[in-house]
Formats: C-alpha cells, sequence, structure tokens
C-alpha cells in the first residue's frame, strides 16, 4: 500500500493523497475556512483534469483540512480587493467551468463533508457525485446574492426545498441536508472516513470501463426527454453486452461467485 502526499503549489491550497486507487484531494486553506481563492480553484479543476487521464485513479474523494468548515464558496476578500468587473467575470466562468468538469470526469467524485458548507461550498457538493457529511456538517446557500449555486442545487433538491434554501439564507444541519438529497449519508464525525472508505471500496470494486459508462450515461440520460432516454441507454446496454467484462459479470451472477475482472 503506497501512499503519496504531493504539495500541488508552493501556498500548499490542495493536497492530494493517493491510495489504493482513491484520490483524496484536499482543501487547504483552514485559516480560510477552504474559500475557493482563484489559485484554489485553478489548481482544483487541472488536477482532476489529470486524474481523469490517470488509470491509476479509480474514484476522487473531495475533503477539506481543518474542523471547522468544508467551504463557504468564492474567497470574498479576494474579490472585494480585486474590484474589478473582468475578475468577477473569471471567477464564477472559473467555477462553472469546474462544475462541468466535475460532471463530465470518468471517475466517481465523493464529497467528504465534515463542517460548515456555504454558497459555492454547496455547489462543489452538489456537483459530486455522492457526498457523505458529518453530524456537525451544516449547509446554506442565499440564491439571491449568489446564483452559481442554484444551478447545481435545484438538481439535488426538489423544487419547493430548493427554493427555500436558496431564497431564505437559512442554515440546515446534515440531517436536513441528507432528508432533501443533498448528501448521501450522515455519520458522527469519528465515522466519517469510515463511511468514506465503504462508497470508495464498493466503487473500486467494480470494473473502471463500467463506471465510466454508466456515470456518462446517468448525467447525459437526465438531459433528455423519456423516450430519448430509454433509447439512449437501451443502445449503450447493448454495446456493454457485448463487451468481455460484462459477460464475465453475467456469468459470475448466474454462478453465484464474485467477478474476476482484468
Amino acid at each position: 500500500m503506497d501512499a503519496r502526499t504531493d504539495e500541488l503549489n508552493h501556498e500548499n491550497v490542495l493536497l492530494r493523497e493517493d491510495r489504493d486507487g482513491v484520490t483524496t484531494l484536499t482543501l487547504n486553506r483552514p485559516d480560510k475556512y477552504n474559500a475557493m481563492s482563484e489559485d484554489l480553484v485553478e489548481q482544483l479543476h487541472e488536477t482532476l483534469k489529470e486524474l481523469g487521464e490517470d488509470p491509476a485513479c479509480r474514484v476522487i474523494v473531495l475533503a477539506a483540512a481543518g474542523d471547522k468548515a468544508f467551504c463557504p464558496g468564492h474567497d470574498l476578500k479576494e474579490m472585494i480587493e480585486a474590484n474589478d468587473h473582468a475578475f468577477f467575470e473569471e471567477a464564477f466562468r472559473g467555477s462553472a467551468a469546474l462544475t462541468k468538469t466535475m460532471i463530465a470526469l470518468p471517475k466517481p467524485i465523493i464529497a467528504r463533508v465534515q463542517g460548515l458548507t456555504t454558497a459555492g461550498g454547496c455547489q462543489i457538493v452538489a456537483a459530486c457525485d455522492m457526498a457523505i457529511a458529518s453530524t456537525k456538517a451544516t449547509f446554506s446557500a442565499n440564491g439571491i446574492a449568489q446564483k452559481s449555486p442554484l444551478v447545481m442545487i435545484t438538481r439535488n433538491v426538489p423544487r419547493k426545498q430548493a427554493f427555500n434554501i436558496l431564497f431564505t439564507g437559512e442554515f440546515i444541519d446534515a440531517a436536513q441536508a441528507q432528508a432533501i438529497g443533498l448528501v448521501n449519508t450522515v455519520v458522527p464525525p469519528e465515522e466519517l472516513d469510515a463511511a468514506v472508505a465503504k462508497v470508495t471500496d464498493a466503487i473500486r470494486a467494480k470494473p473502471a470501463y463500467a463506471v465510466a459508462r454508466g456515470k456518462a450515461v446517468f448525467y447525459q440520460q437526465l438531459q433528455m426527454p423519456l423516450d430519448d432516454a430509454l433509447d439512449l441507454t437501451a443502445g449503450w446496454m447493448a454495446e456493454d453486452l457485448d463487451t468481455d467484462t460484462a459477460r464475465e459479470g453475467v456469468r459470475a451472477f448466474m454462478e453465484k461467485r464474485k467477478p474476476k475482472w482484468d
């Protein structure tokens, strides 16, 4: 078991650990509540794109340093000091590009949410494929002031619940976030790593090809009318069954044994 931690720039705003097919990326600005600076967004975006092409990486965990906060969104101090429309435009388009990459990435991304999560931080959690939260995590998104987060939140949360979060700005706890579908699972802080590992282990047990294909069609069909989505998945299933991987999966199921993936 070979663990490696990389400091991805001189300020160490993003940390990386690779272990047994799981890559953990840690937002590392705990003194700033892990706010998304321009540098951090760029580092995270570039690293995710690299991981999308890395066959050694099977699943990605997105975590944050410290106990207090996962992420409050963009670094508002940085924006106020810049006081420049072009900078604002670049910052928000950068986070939009990051979100698109997260969805398009052929590797599942699991958010490990241990604390305060607001505004663009909620956007990041919603853009992850799954989210595991500590009971100490809290969530808030003011959609009147923060327009970008509402895109992903409304694609995760039922309409009236989303409107309530976005237009009241009130905080909800982790249990409420789970009830409305913003996170998958809530566990005590001391069980958070084990809960994340349970998910990553389950994903790593599946063929990388099948996981990548499954994630692609999952998001593609969401944008389609029902008839088109059914046609799409029928065609993909026919293609998938015409592979050695699929045939081994079927044989293993019929023979009541674990499949032997290449």
